[in-house]
């Protein structure tokens, strides 16, 4: 340690040979690394999130910091040993105590590797895929390896989720001419390391009323100034908030364009839940909304957006509705039942909209 640091430094074989139930781990890292591949019970802090958030990581064990490659770690350990606290940081970052896993695994006797059993989902909707992976794997051994291939989108994000909240290790996940493959490692789930302080928020966003919709994104805005996380997740009515105002050119059925044309097509053509008066109840909220200084619906989505709040549309409603991705605004991403419970697990407070 020179004089400057107050701080030490690990190993990546001292760091595996810790006993996770004396300390605190904090992962700097973004939480979509977390979830393809993060350590159980570390307390997440997003580098890009800022330092605001860092008098939350609790001072009753010392505190091991941890990045990917071991620059940010550096800087927040110094800021943690200023304010007191007993901190390491993890040399190498989480890359080197990846590779050390890899190094000190077990050789696999000579011959040819078992090819992973192929579970094909192409053409299920949700929660079609994710099922079908867990009803296979539930009996199956520790270390059974899986190929999974889908084509709906929103299997991209629910296989992230549902590994990370299962315990079983996502391998590799690619995307290739519309197909979503996945490789998946039975595993154990491993026990809490340290418990972590779940300061999330989600919200169901089913209605498409101007009045509840406003209600929704003051308080997703909210939340997210406090430096938490926040989910929105779209479903049937309120997936016509997240419609582009124009319309689009994309191929439809009959019944599917028949939908589209007595849906509202985007936030200036959403209702009031009472005294909507034909559309004149809307306007009459949104001029008191204007004269009061109050920020616009749109304003407050793209502040929502700007400041880190999660927008997902449900892809099985947007299938049943007959909504195509290409007609949502900018910043949506697609989702199915296992983003959703994936992100309440994580929240202390849902909402319901």
């Amino acid at each position: 340690m020179s004089e400057q640091e107050q701080y030490r430094h690990i190993s990546a074989e001292e760091f595996a040979a810790l006993d996770f139930n004396t300390v605190t781990l904090l992962d700097l890292r973004e939480p979509d690394e977390v979830l393809v591949s993060g350590i159980e019970g570390a307390i997440n802090l997003p580098f890009s999130g800022g330092f605001d958030a860092l008098d939350t990581v609790p001072k009753d064990k010392p505190v091991v910091v941890f990045c990917r490659v071991g620059d940010w770690s550096e800087q927040i350990a110094e800021i943690l040993s200023d304010r007191g606290y007993d901190v390491a940081t993890l040399d190498g970052g989480y890359q080197a105590y990846r590779a050390l896993q890899t190094q000190s695994s077990p050789a696999v006797a000579a011959g040819p590797a078992p090819v992973p059993v192929l579970i094909d989902a192409k053409g299920l909707k949700c929660p079609g895929p994710i099922v079908k992976v867990a009803d296979y794997l539930r009996d199956k051994p520790v270390g059974e390896t899986i190929r999974v291939e889908a084509t709906e989108e929103a299997f991209e994000s629910d296989i992230k989720v549902w590994c990370a909240r299962t315990g079983n290790h996502l391998d590799e996940l690619v995307i290739k001419d519309g197909v979503i493959r996945a490789q998946i490692t039975r595993a154990d789930k491993p026990e809490t390391a340290a418990v972590k302080e779940q300061n999330d928020k989600t919200f169901v966003v089913f209605s498409g009323d101007l009045d509840k919709t406003i209600a929704a994104f003051i308080i997703a805005n909210g939340a997210a100034a406090m430096g938490r996380k926040v989910t929105m997740f779209f479903t049937f009515w309120g997936l016509n908030i997240l419609r582009k105002p124009k319309k689009i050119k994309v191929a439809k059925t009959f019944i599917e364009k028949m939908f589209g044309l007595m849906m509202p097509r985007g936030t200036t053509k959403l209702g009031l839940s009472r005294m909507n008066m034909g559309g004149a109840g809307a306007k009459m909220i949104r001029g008191i909304m204007k004269k009061k200084g109050i920020s616009s619906l749109e304003e407050l989505i793209e502040s929502a957006k700007s400041h880190g709040v999660r927008i997902v549309a449900c892809q099985m409603s947007m299938d049943i509705m007959g909504i195509r991705q290409e007609e949502l605004i900018d910043g949506v991403e697609l989702g199915g039942v296992a983003t959703f419970i994936g992100s309440g697990e994580e929240s202390d407070m849902s909402l319901f909209i």
